[in-house]
């Protein structure tokens, strides 16, 4: 489909954002013919994707495993073939690189491309568009929607309105009455808080969004979110192409469902975060200044905390201990919830290779904490330890007692390893 088309040669619009759809679940029925057509999950206690047939009926990622059934009890669960993500993954991106250099891939399914260099090889950005689409269709078996407009914005937008197995160009001189029109989810940071906050206000619309005056937004949602939502609403996003992004953040969550606010459910939990957080921190020589943590309670709002510290770290322990000491101090100063949903933990400040500061033994209280003294010294090389044996023989092969014990792993971690893609 082509609404909002211009195939004039002076087209505007040369961001293309392209997303494999439904991915994980198209996949398994790409491997086995005969769940084609049929609702499937990926998954099984927790639903982690959903074709489009059990999207049909209600099921969702991130949806309890019973939940599901109930909602569609012809559904069938599948394990994952997470190799097969990765090479389909990197397969699609290929197609995109073989039109243009400057694609910046966002998630193992989807990236962005500006194609204004590279029109009068291979047609318009609409006619490119369609090739992707076409290729990645003959060589791979999967659908994939694609969406074109002249800011990264507004180009994810068209591909989330081109899906199922779409295109949308949108003309530039239609960006607003296209824009306009949508719900304010489809707006990227708009989350179900955010959606929650927007409708009470009788803000639905992304139009309703931009007419609502900045210093109600501001109110409603704080300063930056106000300033950057209300911008994006008038399509005013300057943002370019990155093909090399450095590292930010390292950081991973977990969906619990509906949990207790009590040490056995959140300690283990944050112990299996850390461990792939300072995993991947080390894979890569980093370390970090600042902990954040993240806790979403049943009613979908979230508070978040963090420390900077002295000396940048990497340690699994230290991690962990850190992100423990953080929860607990939300859970103090929000004493009336009782449940939580979504734990999660990120490190910024990262420095590469950080000069090891040594520490005296001067028996202070948080000296296990400080990556220089003694046991900080020890607690890294006994990482390093379980990070050569993973390497040779695999994740599984050793880890820490308080995770590998403590807790359910409803979501695998090839799975979330996938996921996380800020490192």
């Amino acid at each position: 489909m082509f609404p909002f088309c211009r195939w004039a040669a002076e087209m505007e619009a040369t961001i293309l954002h392209a997303d494999l759809d439904a991915f994980y679940a198209s996949v398994e029925q790409l491997l086995d013919p005969s769940l084609r057509g049929r609702p499937i999950a990926v998954g099984g206690g927790v639903v982690l994707a959903a074709s489009y047939e059990a999207r049909a009926f209600g099921v969702r990622g991130g949806m309890a495993g019973r939940q599901a059934r109930e909602l569609c009890p012809q559904l069938t669960f599948v394990s994952g073939h997470f190799e097969d993500y990765q090479r389909l993954g990197d397969a699609a991106i290929k197609v995109m690189c073989d039109f243009t250099p400057l694609v910046e891939r966002i998630s193992i399914d989807e990236a962005f491309a500006d194609v204004a260099g590279c029109t009068r090889l291979f047609g318009p950005p609409a006619e490119i568009a369609q090739t992707i689409r076409r290729r990645v269709r003959a060589e791979l078996g999967l659908p994939i929607s694609v969406g074109v407009a002249r800011t990264k914005h507004l180009a994810k937008i068209a591909s989330q309105v081109a899906k199922p197995d779409g295109l949308v160009v949108v003309d530039p001189d239609m960006e607003l009455e296209f824009l306009h029109d949508l719900p304010v989810e489809l707006m990227w940071g708009v989350g179900p808080v955010i959606k929650a906050r927007l409708a009470e206000i009788g803000v639905l619309k992304i139009g309703q969004l931009a007419r609502t005056p900045g210093s109600s937004l501001e109110q409603l949602l704080g300063p930056a979110a106000g300033e950057k939502l209300a911008a994006l609403a008038w399509n005013r996003d300057p943002r370019e192409i990155t093909t090399l992004r450095r590292a930010r953040s390292a950081g991973a969550q977990s969906a619990i469902g509906r949990r207790p606010t009590e040490e056995q459910v959140f300690r283990p939990t944050l112990r299996h975060l850390a461990d792939r957080i300072g995993a991947r921190l080390r894979a890569k020589s980093l370390s970090g200044r600042t902990v954040t943590v993240r806790v979403r309670f049943a009613d979908l709002r979230s508070v978040t905390r963090s420390v900077t510290l002295d000396a940048p770290i990497s340690a699994t322990a230290i991690l962990a201990e850190i992100a423990e000491e953080l929860v607990r101090a939300v859970l103090t100063n929000n004493a009336h919830e009782r449940t939580i949903s979504l734990l999660a933990i990120a490190v910024s400040h990262l420095e590469n290779d950080p000069i090891l500061q040594l520490e005296l033994p001067l028996g202070l209280e948080d000296e296990g904490r400080r990556p220089g003294s003694k046991k900080g010294i020890a607690r890294w090389a006994a990482d390093r330890a379980v990070d050569k044996i993973r390497e040779r023989f695999g994740w599984g092969a050793v880890g820490y007692g308080s995770v590998a014990l403590g807790i359910a792993r409803s979501v695998p971690d090839a799975f979330r390893r996938l996921a996380e893609k800020d490192l």
